[in-house]
């Protein structure tokens, strides 16, 4: 049977981010956190392989311990299981030192035949977290996967699109490989009433560093090889001009107002 990893992430809602500015590192502590939407869109393509071909869907993610709330999301949309990465030596790393714990884990957790990841994070950004799976792995990669084509069980090989600059590219992989999708792919279903009551009493096994035997020195902000130095919030500079509008004459003056301002810049 296709054994299929899903890594995933809890991150803020993009109005509650927030950065430490002492450490460079996002604040997560009471802060109202989602899965990463991009990611539901690697969940979805998972189920759908699932219901075409028959596979186990495994979802996998590392933070403090309220991210198994993430993992039970993806299971009550219909993933079979998940582990989650806890340990406060993992907090602040950046996308190697995360992808060197996630790799790690994917080797404790054993065979697989695909690993489908988002896009990128809504909170980093970077689009690397994937990528360095698959390069720890020492396996094939696409990104920005827009459709899987195929899927050949027999021959152990996928065939995907790919959105490129140029238009679209179609890669055959061989299994297993790592791809990344983009929103294109699929459309996210619903948790079900019956996914909602599996993923209420289903176990999470909780993988620390010592569990996996990993390198603390690769851990972390201190195993961290880049990080951010400083955050500024921008800030307006340009002096502009204010016309409130209190009553119904007020109008008239603001519209003459405004015409005139691009008429000054010779905008109009």
């Amino acid at each position: 049977m296709l054994k299929i990893i899903v890594p995933i992430k809890q991150v803020p809602e993009t109005g509650n981010v927030k950065m430490d500015p002492e450490t460079g590192t996002m604040v997560r502590d009471g802060v109202v956190s989602i899965v990463n939407p991009l990611d539901l869109y690697s969940i979805e393509t998972a189920l759908m392989l699932k219901e075409k071909f028959g596979a186990t869907v495994t979802v996998l993610t590392m933070g403090p311990l309220n991210a198994v709330k993430a993992l039970k999301e993806a299971i009550a949309m219909g993933c079979d299981d998940g582990y989650i990465l806890s340990d406060r030596a993992f907090a602040g790393a950046d996308t190697w030192s995360t992808a060197y714990a996630l790799v790690n884990a994917i080797k404790h957790i054993g065979d697989y035949d695909l690993i489908l990841a988002g896009e990128r994070a809504t909170d980093g950004d970077t689009g690397q977290v994937g990528p360095n799976i698959a390069s720890g792995l020492d396996i094939p990669l696409a990104t920005y996967v827009r459709k899987v084509n195929d899927l050949d069980l027999e021959q152990k090989t996928i065939t995907v699109e790919r959105s490129v600059e140029e238009g679209i590219e179609t890669l055959q992989l061989p299994l297993p490989c790592l791809l990344t999708v983009v929103k294109e792919i699929s459309y996210p279903r619903l948790p079900t009433l019956r996914g909602k009551k599996k993923a209420k009493t289903v176990e999470i096994p909780v993988l620390t560093a010592e569990d996996l035997g990993l390198n603390r020195e690769y851990l972390g902000l201190k195993g961290s090889p880049t990080r951010v130095v400083s955050t500024k919030s921008p800030k307006v500079t340009r002096n502009g001009q204010m016309v409130t509008i209190k009553e119904d004459k007020d109008v008239s003056a603001a519209v003459d107002a405004l015409i005139a301002f691009l008429e000054e810049r010779q905008l109009i």
